[in-house]
């Protein structure tokens, strides 16, 4: 696992070079190859019947191997051969300084991540860290998303900092490229959650719905990050690493004291509220952090028409419920058909903007 995790790191490495030159359509791609490849691997030893943990670990090695030799092929053919030297002292230390605000903030990231489930089982109980589990794998799933789409724009957000009119208009963009899809699916949560847990065959019903009340308090999590993931990533690529990770650690303690005083009393549901509450109070320190301290005002009214539009869908929803009897996949479905529908209308989405997507004329 340690093996896997160094070369994954070492892609993620190789990966800046290639969204520096902003080159994104073939780092887009290719972002998401490992765990593709980890999951054929997988899918294969589960079909061949020799699916284990030993395999699994292994399965993931090589694809964090192969992920990471054809990145290294990838640099080679953009930039040629690479040279190998020693760095200079100097050099490598001033390198190394600048790059310890954003470990300092993964590190933050990580804690605040994991130590729910850790504090769970052993305030709690295993019962109620296993709860907690089930619902937060959802949680992760779906951000995937968002930090999968944010380096993108954290790359554009340094290339344009001293352009706070492209800057202003990279935010516009990716305000709403990374909360559109995440409104969906939150809505989709909040509505029609418990179907998602079908593989709990063994868990009886009130287990399946305590684990759907933690994932939709989760899911109010998500589109809090819908909101203003944005907001983080515009700082930290505008050079404002250290407030943010202040934010960070701040969370952090909140979190850290609301689940010492509520999670003995209330379990898996105090952890997931705890998460909500400080991932609000974090948010709301980027957005002031952005009006306080940079050129570029906060895009109120585009924040105005994402609440708009998500509020629309989950009025929508609720009569779907209320007045339909439609199977879950079925009324999925609709919805996400209203949605679309809904984007055109609030503004989100303009009619000149998909006339740009279509493919102009050839020129002979």
């Amino acid at each position: 696992m340690g093996a896997g995790l160094l070369l994954t790191q070492y892609g993620q490495f190789l990966r800046a070079p290639v969204q520096a030159r902003q080159h994104f359509n073939t780092d887009a791609l290719l972002s998401v190859l490992e765990k593709l490849l980890a999951l054929a691997l997988v899918a294969g030893l589960l079909a061949g019947g020799q699916l284990s943990l030993r395999a699994y670990v292994g399965a993931r090695l090589v694809a964090a191997g192969f992920t990471a030799a054809l990145f290294l092929g990838l640099l080679r053919r953009l930039f040629g051969r690479l040279p190998h030297r020693w760095p200079r002292r100097r050099l490598a230390g001033r390198l190394l300084r600048g790059s310890l605000p954003f470990a300092f903030i993964a590190l933050l990231y990580g804690i605040n991540e994991r130590v729910d489930m850790v504090l769970l089982e052993r305030l709690s109980s295993a019962r109620e860290a296993g709860y907690y589990a089930g619902a937060y794998r959802w949680l992760d799933a779906a951000m995937m998303y968002a930090w999968t789409v944010l380096p993108l724009f954290f790359a554009r957000f340094a290339h344009a900092a001293a352009r706070p009119r492209e800057l202003r208009r990279l935010l516009w963009v990716g305000q709403r490229v990374v909360a559109v899809p995440l409104l969906l699916v939150v809505a989709f949560v909040l509505f029609r959650g418990e179907v998602l847990f079908w593989q709990f065959g063994h868990s009886t019903a009130p287990e399946v719905a305590h684990m759907a009340l933690c994932l939709k308090i989760l899911f109010l999590n998500v589109l809090v990050n819908a909101f203003f993931a944005i907001y983080s990533t515009l700082l930290t690529g505008t050079r404002h690493q250290q407030p943010v990770s202040w934010l960070v650690a701040f969370s952090i303690g909140l979190n850290l004291t609301l689940n010492l005083l509520l999670l003995p009393s209330f379990g898996a549901v105090a952890a997931a509220l705890n998460t909500l509450v400080s991932g609000v109070l974090v948010s709301g320190g980027y957005v002031w952090l952005v009006a306080r301290r940079m050129d570029i005002a906060v895009p109120w009214h585009l924040l105005a028409r994402l609440a708009l539009a998500f509020g629309l869908l989950c009025g929508a929803w609720y009569l779907a419920r209320t007045r339909l009897a439609l199977p879950w996949w079925l009324e999925a479905g609709l919805m996400s058909a209203c949605f679309a529908g809904l984007l055109p209308l609030t503004g989100l989405v303009q009619l000149r903007e998909l006339r740009q997507l279509r493919p102009g004329p050839q020129k002979g």
